[in-house]
């Protein structure tokens, strides 16, 4: 673990750790903003941090520049970070930051490094796709697991993707060679509100995390942000008819049970290109789901410019 700087080695009993990377593996960023409200919610502390300067590109993934309180210019470097905190159910550790784009095995061995010292119970990562689903029904969540044991414990799903993957899947292969239990949550985001983070793929991804954990999920802000999401985004789907008619045709999918199931997640990916698949051990599914007979490659790129003037606009963001 030489490129992991601790900042405090608290007395943990058996944590569960959660993690979640921005980018490829966080549509919406569902993911992220999960293990966000988590370390705030519960108020995390400080536990370590992989130094980046081995595994990101900073031409991708800038640093930024933040003013002090006396008026400093400093750099805040784009970090992994980990925290501990003590739940009901548990100690947790929750871990954050951007996919890194080099030394993959590298950056997972730091991560199992600090895994294995805390002998953690199970190492549970988030993830968020874009598929074709309604704001307007329940988030469609799958959770995979490759150890009989998981899967029984917690009501998963195994994988049975093959194909390109992401920091997720690398992770999960590294558990399964240091013999460390793993799992991956993923909740199904709108394709049509893809530049619009989601509260609601959030709150549905924490509650399941939560429910594994054994504690009482901290979601009460996440309620009042996931109904503000989905007015926000009927908003902007009626004002636009034929946006108006491809959501109903995926409300009606979905309440006859046609859409995204769980054996169709398990399947993603198998059929993609290898530019807009990702896959892993613990079953990551592709980053945009399509579902047949229902996607307008028209309709989409007028979804795609819409959503496009309402960022510009300063409406919403990514």
């Amino acid at each position: 673990m030489e490129h992991v700087r601790w900042l405090a080695k608290p007395k943990l009993r058996r944590p569960m750790l959660i993690a979640a990377f921005t980018g490829w593996n966080d549509a919406g960023d569902a993911a992220s903003n999960s293990v966000r409200h988590l370390v705030e919610a519960w108020h995390a502390q400080p536990l370590a941090e992989i130094d980046p300067e081995e595994f990101t590109d900073f031409a991708t993934v800038r640093p930024h520049v933040r003013l002090t309180p006396e008026q400093k210019r400093t750099i805040v470097w784009p970090t992994v970070g980990f925290w501990s905190a003590s739940t009901p159910g548990g100690d947790v550790i929750l871990a954050l930051g951007p996919e890194p784009a080099l030394r993959w095995r590298l950056f997972t061995e730091q991560l199992v490094g600090i895994a294995q010292r805390f002998e953690v119970s199970m190492v549970l990562t988030l993830g968020a796709l874009l598929a074709d689903v309604p704001h307007t029904r329940p988030v469609q969540l799958i959770g995979t697991a490759t150890e009989n044991d998981i899967i029984e414990r917690f009501d998963l799903q195994r994988s049975r993707y093959e194909g390109p993957t992401g920091i997720v899947g690398v992770l999960h292969d590294s558990c399964s060679k240091a013999d460390l239990s793993s799992a991956s949550l993923w909740a199904a985001v709108p394709a049509y509100a893809s530049q619009v983070p989601s509260p609601k793929a959030s709150l549905a991804l924490v509650e399941r995390a939560c429910e594994m954990l054994g504690t009482p999920g901290p979601t009460a802000q996440l309620q009042t942000e996931a109904q503000e999401y989905d007015a926000r985004v009927s908003t902007f789907v009626a004002d636009d008819g034929d946006l108006m008619g491809y959501v109903a045709r995926l409300e009606s999918l979905a309440d006859s049970g046609q859409l995204v199931d769980d054996d169709y997640f398990a399947d993603v990916g198998d059929d993609e290109d290898e530019d807009d698949a990702v896959g892993g051990e613990a079953g990551e599914p592709s980053t945009e789901v399509v579902v047949a007979d229902v996607n307008s490659e028209e309709l989409m790129a007028e979804v795609e410019r819409f959503l496009r003037d309402q960022h510009l606009n300063g409406e919403g963001s990514a």
